[in-house]
């Protein structure tokens, strides 16, 4: 009997928490809207953003292009609590935190050997269309980099 109320209740807690990632704004698929964004030229583009559950975390899967054009894929699985989680496929950091500042807004912080190389904030309207990526970086030569991304949900 114990073994079956344990059962349900994992069960419960399981369906609680995935009703919680499918609420948060930042879930789902994102597409960059170059018109209303500011990258500068030369500049890594996110085309495609993809925020979705991964057991308890959250998978982030980013694709685009570098500088030069050539296209890009990295991943990410954590959870949006300030801690660094582990980057796949990016040449430019190794390590990623995500901190939920409220229920619209991410803080984020990327890092390559422990060395923070981009922080910026993510947004997403009231109305849970688009977001708004706001970023400061340091590029190759050491040269400081801010951008906006605007981007629209699939």
């Amino acid at each position: 009997m114990k073994t079956k109320a344990f059962a349900i209740t994992l069960t419960l807690l399981l369906a609680v928490v995935a009703l919680g990632f499918d609420a948060s704004p930042h879930m789902g698929t994102w597409k960059l809207n170059e018109a209303k964004s500011k990258l500068p030229a030369g500049a890594p583009k996110n085309s495609t953003v993809v925020y979705e559950a991964a057991g308890d975390q959250i998978k982030v899967t980013v694709d685009g292009v570098d500088g030069s054009g050539s296209p890009t894929h990295s991943e990410w699985t954590g959870k949006f609590d300030g801690k660094d989680y582990a980057v796949t496929g990016s040449a430019n950091e190794d390590m990623r935190s995500y901190r939920q500042v409220d229920s619209h807004t991410l803080a984020i912080t990327n890092k390559k050997g422990g060395k923070v190389t981009l922080t910026g904030r993510i947004v997403v309207s009231a109305d849970g269309k688009s977001r708004t990526v706001t970023t400061s970086s340091t590029d190759a030569e050491g040269k400081k980099v801010d951008a906006v991304a605007v981007y629209d949900k699939q």
